[in-house]
């Protein structure tokens, strides 16, 4: 079965938020980054996997301990989606670092990713989330843009759903 997960890693509650949307939308559970376990990934086909960015493009400190649960799992044969949010006004240097921190640890897994973004329609001055010219997942600015929050949620999914 072709099973979906989405899980987050939220300080202030609005990654939580998006990652209750992004669920609902695609008709699965979201679950706190902090119960995640080795059962809850080999019973997944599909994770899609959400931080928040803190201090200078860090991970949310939930994830730290989650990262750690992922890269003891086996991923080979997974189906992998990053979200995250960031400020790019007051972080602009560091936009949605997390989502680059979180790719960057498990990259090597052997997990096929989905969900790249074009940064196109971004405004930021750099990101650890950018490689080969695009966002490896979905950057939503909450704080400074949220009225295109549900657009590119919706976009995103759309370009999800025939991979997941």
């Amino acid at each position: 079965m072709n099973t979906t997960i989405v899980v987050y890693g939220s300080s202030t509650g609005t990654c939580e938020a998006i990652a209750e949307k992004i669920a609902q939308k695609l008709g699965c559970e979201a679950i706190n980054v902090q119960d995640l376990t080795a059962k809850i990934i080999d019973s997944n086909q599909n994770l899609i996997l959400g931080t928040s960015t803190w201090g200078a493009g860090e991970l949310q400190d939930d994830w730290y301990d989650g990262l750690r649960v992922l890269q003891g799992a086996s991923l080979a044969d997974k189906t992998i989606a990053l979200f995250g949010c960031g400020d790019s006004e007051s972080y602009s240097d560091t936009f949605v670092g997390g989502i680059g921190e979180l790719y960057s640890g498990i990259k090597d897994s052997g997990a096929r990713f989905v969900g790249a973004v074009s940064t196109d329609g971004y405004t930021f001055d750099a990101s650890e989330a950018v490689v080969d010219g695009q966002f490896v997942g979905l950057p939503l600015d909450d704080v400074n843009e949220d009225d295109k929050t549900d657009a590119r949620i919706d976009a995103w999914i759309a370009e999800l759903s025939p991979n997941l």
